[in-house]
C-alpha cells in the first residue's frame, strides 16, 4: 500500500527537488560531503562533540550560526530539531536519513532483539542498546524518509554477541522498508586507504524490494592482513549463531584487475610541502607547543600533482588555490632519526630493533669518550630512553608502521589524536609522522575543507568520518534509485490524472457533472 508522505516526497524529487539529507551523528561531515557532491540538500545535522559541530557548519552552512551548535541525540527530538532550523513540517523536512551510530551499546548485554527492545515502553531505562539506536530509529519513525544510509565498524556485525545491522534491518523491515548490508573497502572507490566499514542502506517499500551498493571503480590486491570483505564477513558473522540470522546481508560487488589501480599514498600526498622533521627541529622552527592553523603553507608549484591531489586541490565549494593552513605535525624528537632508518612496510618489531642497534651505536660513540657504561647505570638508562621506545616489540606488533608509497595506507583511525606512529611517512628525508592535512587527503577530504580546533581534535575528526568519495559513491547509487522511483511516481500521477480528465470528458461523466451524480 502506498503512503501518501512517501509518494509528495517521491514527486516533489522527480519534478527537480533535490533530495534533503538529514545526517545523524555526523561528525565532521565525511558522509555529508559525499552526499552534497552527489546532489543531495544537508537540510540538518545533529553532532554532540562541540569543536566538531563547528567544523560541521563552517563548511556546510556558513552563514547560519545555527548549524554550528552541539546537539545530542538523546535530548534533540526531530520535532525540536526541525522548528530550531526553521524547516517547515516535521515528516516533510527530510528525504534522507544517514549517519553512524555508535555500536559500544550492544557490548556485554542479553540476546533480546533491538526490535523487542526499541518497542519497548521504558527501552531507554532497560537497555544500553536503545539509548544510540533508539533515537535514530525514533528520527526515521517520525520523518519517514525515503532512504536510509547507516555506516559502522565491520565488527559492528558480531559485536557483544550481536550481529547489530541485521537487528536493525528487523526495526526497519517493520517500519515498511527493504534493507541490506555489507561491507566495502575505500580503496576499491578511489581512497587511497584499505579502510573497510559496514554499511546499511534501506529503502521504503514504495521504492521497491532490492537494494544494491556501488560498483568498485579501482582494484587492489589487498595487502596481507586483509582478506575479501565476503570473507571477512563470513568470519564475523560464522562466530558463534549469527550467520544463520544474517537474512539482509549481501556479498560486497566486486572488483576485477582490469579497473583503474588504487591510489597509491604517494599520489595522495607527494605534492604537499615538506617538512623535514630534523631539520626545522635543530633550527628550533619545530618544537613543544600547540599545533594551530593559523600559518599558510604554500603548495610548491615545482612539485608533480597527480590527478588525485588535483581532485582534493579543485573540489568545487572546497577549493584551496594558494596553500593549506593545517599541514602540522607532532613533535617526535626522540623518533626522528629513527623514522629516517625505517625501510617502507616497517613496523613496530622493525623499529624497535632499529632502536636498539641505534642506541648500542651511541653506547660504543660514549665509551671511546668516556667510561664503559654498564646496564642499569644512571646514563647507561638516560641514553636509552633518549632513543629506545618503550614499549614491547612482542606485545605492539602494528603499533607502528612506515608507510609504503606505492599502496594505500593502512586505515585512518582516530587514534591519530594520540599519537602518529601507525601512520609514518615514507619519506625519509622528512622522518615524522603525517600531519594533519595529510590525513586529510587520505580520507579524501578536499584542502578546502576545513577543521575546527587544534592538531588533536583535527586528527580525531578525520579518524572519525567517512572518506567523502567513498561516501560519493554510495549517495550517487542511491540517487539513481530514488530518481528512477520518482520519475516512476511521476508518470503514475500523470497517468491518473488523465484517466479522471478522460472519466470527466466522457458522456457520463459530463452528465455527472451537470445533475451532481457521481459517474
Amino acid at each position: 500500500m502506498k503512503h501518501p508522505l512517501i509518494t509528495e516526497k517521491l514527486l516533489r524529487l522527480g519534478t527537480g527537488g533535490r533530495p534533503r539529507v538529514l545526517d545523524l551523528f555526523a561528525g565532521c561531515g565525511g558522509l555529508s560531503l559525499g552526499f552534497l557532491t552527489a546532489g543531495f540538500e544537508l537540510a540538518a545535522a545533529v553532532e554532540n562533540d562541540s569543536t566538531t559541530a563547528v567544523t560541521y557548519g563552517s563548511n556546510f552552512h556558513p552563514d547560519d550560526d545555527r548549524h554550528r551548535l552541539h546537539r545530542d541525540i538523546m535530548s534533540t527530538t526531530p520535532g525540536r530539531l526541525v522548528r530550531a532550523l526553521g524547516l517547515g513540517r516535521m515528516a516533510e523536512a527530510f528525504d534522507v536519513v544517514i549517519g553512524g551510530p555508535p555500536c559500544q551499546a550492544f557490548a556485554r548485554v542479553g540476546r533480546s532483539k533491538l526490535r523487542e527492545i526499541e518497542a519497548h515502553p521504558e527501552a531507554f531505562r532497560h537497555d544500553p542498546r536503545a539509548a544510540l539506536y533508539g533515537p535514530y530509529l525514533r528520527f526515521v519513525k517520525s520523518c519517514k524518509p525515503i532512504a536510509i544510509l547507516m555506516e559502522n565498524v565491520p565488527d559492528a556485525m558480531n559485536f557483544g554477541g550481536h550481529n547489530v545491522p541485521e537487528e536493525v534491518c528487523e526495526v526497519l523491515d517493520d517500519l515498511g522498508y527493504a534493507c541490506a548490508y555489507t561491507l566495502l573497502n575505500a580503496a576499491f572507490y578511489g581512497v587511497p586507504q584499505t579502510r573497510e566499514r559496514m554499511f546499511l542502506i534501506a529503502y521504503h517499500r514504495q521504492i521497491g524490494e532490492r537494494v544494491s551498493f556501488p560498483k568498485p571503480t579501482h582494484w587492489i590486491d589487498l595487502p596481507r592482513g586483509y582478506e575479501g570483505s565476503r570473507q571477512v564477513a563470513l568470519k564475523l558473522l560464522s562466530n558463534g549463531d549469527l550467520f544463520s540470522e544474517a537474512h539482509h546481508y549481501v556479498t560486497p560487488p566486486e572488483a576485477s584487475d582490469n579497473l583503474a589501480p588504487a591510489v597509491s599514498a604517494k599520489e595522495a600526498i607527494g605534492d604537499l610541502p615538506k617538512i623535514p622533521a630534523r631539520t626545522l627541529m635543530c633550527k628550533g622552527v619545530l618544537r613543544r607547543g600547540a599545533r594551530r592553523f593559523d600559518s599558510l603553507r604554500r603548495y610548491d608549484g615545482r612539485r608533480p600533482v597527480s590527478d588525485y591531489a588535483r581532485t582534493m586541490k579543485n573540489w568545487p565549494g572546497f577549493e584551496a588555490s594558494e596553500g593549506v593552513y593545517d599541514h602540522v605535525i607532532r613533535y617526535l624528537p626522540r623518533d626522528y632519526a629513527l623514522f629516517a632508518r625505517m625501510k617502507e612496510g616497517d613496523q613496530y618489531p622493525e623499529a624497535h630493533r632499529l632502536a636498539l642497534k641505534m642506541f648500542h651505536e651511541k653506547l660504543a660513540e660514549i665509551a671511546n669518550k668516556d667510561a664503559h657504561l654498564e646496564p642499569g647505570a644512571r646514563k647507561y638508562e638516560e641514553v636509552k630512553q633518549k632513543i629506545v621506545p618503550p614499549y614491547d616489540s612482542t606485545k605492539f606488533p602494528n603499533k607502528w608502521r612506515k608507510i609504503a608509497k606505492d599502496q594505500p595506507v593502512r586505515t585512518i583511525m582516530a587514534h591519530l589524536s594520540k599519537d602518529g606512529y601507525s601512520h609514518i611517512h615514507y619519506d625519509s628525508a622528512q622522518a615524522r609522522t603525517i600531519s594533519v592535512r595529510e590525513a586529510a587527503r587520505l580520507q579524501s577530504f578536499p584542502d578546502g575543507f576545513v577543521f575546527a580546533g587544534a592538531m588533536n581534535k583535527a586528527f580525531q575528526q578525520i579518524g572519525n568520518a567517512v572518506p567523502p568519495l567513498l561516501a560519493q559513491a554510495i549517495a550517487a547509487d542511491m540517487s539513481a534509485t530514488m530518481r528512477s522511483a520518482a520519475g516512476a511516481a511521476v508518470v503514475a500521477r500523470a497517468r491518473t490524472a488523465t484517466a479522471v480528465r478522460k472519466t470527466l470528458d466522457a458522456p457520463a461523466g459530463r452528465a455527472a457533472i451537470d445533475t451532481g451524480v457521481e459517474a
